[in-house]
Parts: structure tokens; sequence; C-alpha cells
């Protein structure tokens, strides 16, 4: 008895690779831009800052180990995950309320809401950081007012915080919880509340552990986008708020020490892209855009 194995057809085949080849068609401008951008720059950054280093490998290691234990590196290391992960909390505080607010509410209001959040991205970062030092400086106008007002006596310290760089990466958060929100089903809810749970009952039980990914997904963006920080932390931070991407600028701007920067560039590529996987890990896309 001979068995016969079927081979696909050669039109077959043809058919099902058609599809990849024009999903690699179309990402392969993406693709390009990522190369010409990104990689390529980042490549002859390294390679300059090796090139530059006059010594032996087994120097620069020694050297990037006294660098990467140097207390200067070990402060900005601690400040910038101190204030990535204040950020992180303030951002969840207030996004999640917001992104609650555009789930369950209807009307003019969302419109007003989701426009006070996107619209400012149409302005440069730089715009919306010189905005806050404005309104935080000095003699901006919150100590303005307050001046004005008898509430104080001399102008408050109020540009040294937090406020700049939560209200910079608000939106991510509010966007990852919106979207994680909206992916809940609603008939969940209506079951609960059918079985008679209170409003808070259902909230605690049904409705936050479901957003629980997107909680965790916002967190996670928010801190990698914060560890990379560095036009407002520059612009609002004190003195003693030095953080990793300050550290790298000084490094090339004053002391004019690519290899230096370069290893604290890499320490900080292989923290995002760590971070990154992990996020992606963890989140499930189509479940945060709605999808089953």
């Amino acid at each position: 008895m001979t068995v016969t194995i079927a081979t696909p057809e050669p039109a077959v085949r043809a058919a099902s690779s058609a599809p990849r080849d024009r999903t690699f068609l179309l990402i392969l401008p993406a693709l390009a831009v990522l190369v010409c951008m990104f990689l390529v720059p980042l490549a002859l950054f390294f390679v300059r800052s090796f090139t530059e280093f006059d010594g032996t490998t087994a120097q620069f290691i020694d050297q990037g180990g006294d660098l990467l234990l140097s207390q200067a590196y070990l402060t900005a290391l601690g400040t910038t995950n101190w204030i990535s992960l204040i950020v992180t909390v303030v951002t969840l505080l207030i996004g999640y309320p917001i992104a609650y607010y555009l789930t369950t509410a209807t009307g003019v209001g969302v419109t007003i809401v989701v426009l006070s959040i996107v619209l400012p991205y149409f302005t440069s970062i730089i715009v919306r950081t010189f905005s806050w030092m404005v309104l935080l400086g000095e003699h901006g106008i919150v100590n303005n007012v307050l001046l004005s007002a008898g509430l104080i006596s001399a102008p408050l310290s109020l540009m040294y915080n937090r406020l700049g760089m939560s209200y910079v990466l608000l939106p991510y958060m509010v966007l990852t919880l919106y979207a994680a929100m909206r992916a809940i089903e609603p008939s969940l809810l209506r079951a609960a509340a059918g079985l008679g749970a209170s409003g808070f009952y259902t909230f605690r039980r049904v409705y936050f552990p479901l957003s629980l990914h997107g909680v965790l997904s916002g967190a996670l963006i928010v801190y990698i986008l914060s560890i990379g920080f560095f036009i407002t932390p520059a612009l609002m931070g004190g003195q003693h708020d030095i953080m990793i991407a300050m550290l790298i600028d000084r490094a090339l701007e004053v002391a004019v020490d690519w290899p230096s920067a370069a290893l604290m560039s890499l320490t900080l590529l292989v923290v995002t892209l760590t971070l990154y996987a992990v996020y992606y890990r963890v989140t499930d896309i189509r479940r945060l855009i709605g999808g089953r």
C-alpha cells in the first residue's frame, strides 16, 4: 500500500505568501525611517565614542566600571528612578478618574476633556514647559495672585516639583487607561448590579480588577518615558534633580567626554529596552483596543 502525501499547489503557496509580502511592503517605509533616523545615528555615535578612547579594551572596561560606580552616576540614577516613580504615581492618581469619566460619561463634557488632553500636543514641549515656568516662577502668575491676595508675604518656591513632567506625560496614562476601560464588557457590570451589588462594590470587585492591565501598561509607559526625559527636568529641575539624561548632556556638552556619554547612554538604552520588553509582555494590545 502506497501512501501519497499531498503537497500544496504552487498557486496555493503563492496565495498564502501574498499577504506576508503586502505586509512587508507596508511596513518597509517605517523600517527605513527607523534605520536611517535612529539605528544608524545611534551606531555612529557609539563608534565615534569608542574610537576616540585612547587605550586598551581592558582600560575602557575599568574606566567604565569606575564611571558606573561613581557617586555622580549613582546619585543621578537614584534621582532618575525616584522622580520617575513619583511622576508615574501622580499621573496614575490623576489619570484614572479622568479615564473613568471619559468611559462612563456622555455629552459635551467628554469632548471638552478629550480636547484638553490632546490639543496641547499640537504645541512644542518647550512651549508647554515654559508655560509652567511662567505659572510657577518666583514672579509667576500663582505667586503674584497669592501676594496680591495677601495670603503670603514672600514668593513661594514652586518651580522645583514634578508638576511639569506629570502634565506632559499625563495623556499617555489617560489614553492607555481609557483604551483598557473601553474594552471592559458592560454586561459584567450589569450582571453585578442585577445581583444586588452596590456601585462601589461593583467598581472594587469587578471594574477595577478588569482595568488593572491598563493601570500596569500606563504605569510602565510613563515610567519608561520618565527615565529618559530631559527638557522639562532641565528647565524646571533644581540643582539636586540631576537625571541620567542631564548627566549625559553634561558629559557631551561640558566635558566633551564621548566614551562616558556613550557608556551612560548604552546603560539607559538597555534599561529602556528591557522595560519595553516587559511592557509588551504584559500588555495585550488587542484587549486594549477593544478586540476579542
